[in-house]
């Protein structure tokens, strides 16, 4: 037996985030990199025209290691070690550049550079590796702070202005970095969840239009067996007859074209109804009322469909030769979710299994019901009762064929002796009831 099956685009959510916000702090890592990158020419140059060439090669070490680390990640797609050296030059390189130039003062407090490592570290590893960062970072403060009054002063004067130039310049030139970073990072992480919430809801269409919504639901947020059992349901068998000697004459894609129409059209006139469409089973199709949401009136809600879907293929220009052959059952069903990593939603019991055998014994172009279904139907709908039906696996059963529903609703049944119009050992109409 086929089952509509589906794998859960909630069970792979987490690792698609991942991935995007992976990709997310590589390009931020990339951006911060090159701004720094930018930044250090103009230290470069300061040092190099006060002759400070040790304080100079410096930044400019920062620039050759990062643009080789670059080049290294683009190659090898190394992400971890490319990370690790960018956040490790991020914090020591501007504490040794300020011991260098003899302290706090006189490098005009270049260490705070080194606080776009742990701000950095936020985003590239996440907030529990950050703190091993940023105790990094308050370590080399308090060592700095110890060291200060020992450094020795750089061979060359730095002139005051310079100094306080370069105050300037190192809280803004860490403000632009990290903002930049910041903003980079979110615009990009808010873009995603905008991309990722447009896959989830296309996931969450294809999923429901598997499964009935509740079950849709229990599937996403439950493990659990999904089993249920009611009482009060009607199942819907419908098979296009004509359609296999005619799919024989046809082109596959034609074929697929045709019945795509046609249980098209039913699937619309299912969600007009309000009933769950189960599976489709070649050119077979099967419904169900009353599950997983209960309702009184199901048989009347599956007689009716069965004369819409008629119908609709009687409407469909595409659907020429062909014709419609229905039955129905009334009664207990048990319906559930079998499957581990791909689920199929089904129902199993005797009212599916006399359903099915109520479509393969009906006549053609009729809507043959049990007996069952037939009390419920017959105060609002016109049946005509067939008698000495043998029915395979069920032996001989009066069934009853589906005319139309009643202009007006009447209080009480319409029958007829049974004597009247007796029914022909072919099983042919006998009474309309």
């Amino acid at each position: 037996m086929f089952d509509a099956t589906f794998q859960s685009p909630h069970r792979s959510a987490p690792l698609a985030v991942s991935v995007v916000l992976h990709g997310l702090a590589a390009s931020a890592l990339v951006l911060s990199s090159l701004l720094i990158t930018i930044f250090s020419f103009i230290w470069i140059g300061t040092y190099t025209a006060l002759g400070l060439w040790r304080a100079a090669l410096i930044p400019l070490a920062y620039q050759v290691a990062s643009l080789i680390g670059l080049a290294f990640f683009a190659r090898t797609k190394h992400y971890r070690a490319y990370r690790a050296s960018q956040v490790a030059m991020f914090l020591l390189l501007p504490f040794l550049l300020q011991w260098s130039l003899g302290g706090f003062v006189e490098s005009g407090a270049v260490a705070l550079w080194a606080f776009v490592a742990p701000l950095g570290a936020l985003v590239f590893y996440g907030p529990r590796q950050a703190i091993a960062w940023f105790g990094g970072f308050l370590a080399l403060v308090a060592l700095s702070a110890a060291i200060d009054g020992v450094l020795p002063e750089p061979s060359e004067h730095i002139p005051s202005w310079v100094v306080l130039a370069f105050f300037a310049l190192n809280i803004l030139g860490p403000s632009v970095t990290t903002f930049a970073l910041l903003e980079h990072f979110v615009r990009s992480r808010d873009r995603a969840h905008r991309l990722l919430a447009a896959e989830q809801e296309r996931s969450e269409t294809l999923l429901l239009s598997i499964f009935p919504r509740p079950i849709a639901e229990r599937l996403k947020i439950s493990q659990d067996v999904i089993a249920e059992r009611s009482e009060e349901v009607s199942v819907l068998f419908a098979d296009i007859t004509g359609f296999t000697p005619a799919a024989e004459q046809l082109p596959a894609e034609e074929v697929v074209v045709l019945l795509d129409e046609i249980f098209s059209a039913f699937d619309e006139l299912v969600a007009r109804h309000g009933l769950e469409k189960i599976k489709t089973i070649g050119d077979g199709y099967l419904v169900a009322a009353g599950i997983p949401t209960p309702r009184a009136d199901h048989a009347e809600a599956a007689a009716r469909l069965a004369l819409a879907m008629r119908q609709a293929l009687a409407d469909l220009p595409i659907a020429s030769g062909l014709s419609l052959r229905v039955g129905i059952d009334s009664g207990a069903v048990v319906a559930g979710v079998i499957g581990r990593t791909k689920f199929g939603y089904d129902l199993w019991g005797d009212t599916v299994n006399t359903a099915s055998r109520m479509e393969s014994h009906a006549l053609p172009r009729t809507i043959q019901v049990t007996e069952r279904t037939y009390r419920r139907l017959r105060e609002r709908f016109i049946l005509e009762q067939r008698s000495h039906v043998f029915v395979k696996g069920k032996g001989e059963m009066t069934t009853y064929v589906l005319l139309e529903e009643r202009a007006q609703p009447s209080g009480a049944p319409e029958s007829r002796p049974a004597n009247e119009n007796p029914v022909t050992a072919s099983g042919s109409l006998s009474k309309r009831a």
